[in-house]
């Protein structure tokens, strides 16, 4: 099957990847490099490195709503078009085009958490399973019909960064599926139970020791790594990568041992942590270096 492929970051990878092996990527599309790093070079996105080893060609277009930008599309008589985390929204034109449309990879159990950040979200909100969904696309925004659905636990210790690489993988496999079976019933979402999953905004990553610490934990194991939840330990910001229920009580920040905080209900324990300027280090290396208060902020 002749397949644009089209999309962005790190969780796009392994589905590129797969689908590479299994059928004829006639294009890659994905955002343009930008400036990244201490010298502000523009930087490739994880998606353009894979399709340059892979020896595919790669667009990048400012907008697909431009006839110059869509006739491009239209020249690559593409059978189908998988996109997953592309970035750019994809105009009606363009949707109706492949011969079998296109199909989009969501790391969610659609209706729930539609949008940008589904992974996070759903770890912060402490549900206890998520997946991913093979939805038809259609305009609205997460809302075409589902044609195959795959679901995984969330574990108590799970982080985005962990469930990230299990519902990548889990896409891929579960893309190669649904193409081999093309064509499939598409299941229209159900009006219940819809949720929009936010970007997540750098000013939610704040620990407030004051919440329960369940909700602690979640925050914690779902902001990481990216952007991390923090607090500050003697005037400097500490990121805060993994954690765990645990048991104490005290006052809200109170240091009770080691790294075991407690909240405004219970206790969290931290076992990944990172000071600025380093490499993240387990409770014990943070501890060897850095003198704790009594009540943190």
């Amino acid at each position: 099957m002749k397949i644009i492929f089209m999309g962005t970051p790190d969780f796009s990878v392994p589905i590129l990847q797969q689908l590479a092996q299994q059928h004829e990527i006639v294009a890659v599309y994905c955002q343009p490099p930008r400036p990244a790093g201490r010298g502000k070079a523009d930087r490739p996105t994880p998606v353009q490195h894979c399709a340059e080893a892979l020896g595919l060609p790669v667009y990048h277009p400012v907008s697909l709503r431009t006839p110059a930008a869509q006739q491009a599309f239209f020249d690559l008589r593409a059978d189908l078009a998988v996109v997953v985390a592309y970035g750019l929204i994809l105009p009606q034109a363009v949707l109706d085009h492949p011969r079998l449309g296109c199909l989009n990879i969501h790391a969610s159990l659609l209706p729930r958490w539609r949008g940008a950040a589904p992974i996070h979200r759903a770890i912060m909100a402490g549900d206890a399973e998520t997946g991913v969904c093979i939805m038809q696309m259609e305009a609205g925004l997460d809302t075409g019909p589902v044609l195959s659905r795959a679901q995984t636990a969330i574990g108590a210790e799970d982080t985005t960064a962990d469930l990230h690489d299990r519902l990548a993988a889990m896409g891929a496999q579960l893309i190669s599926e649904t193409i081999a079976g093309l064509p499939l019933p598409a299941v229209p979402q159900s009006e219940q139970g819809v949720t929009y999953a936010t970007k997540i905004d750098k000013t939610e990553a704040r620990v407030d020791w004051s919440q329960p610490a369940a909700v602690v934990d979640r925050l914690i194991r779902g902001l990481s790594p990216f952007p991390g939840a923090w607090c500050e330990i003697n005037g400097e910001r500490v990121k805060l990568l993994r954690s765990r229920i645990a048991a104490g009580a005290g006052k809200p920040g109170q240091v009770l041992d080691g790294l075991r905080i407690a909240c405004g209900a219970g206790a969290v324990e931290i076992t990944l942590a990172q000071r600025e300027g380093k490499r993240p280090m387990s409770a014990a290396d943070v501890l060897n270096g850095l003198k704790l208060p009594e009540v943190l902020s």
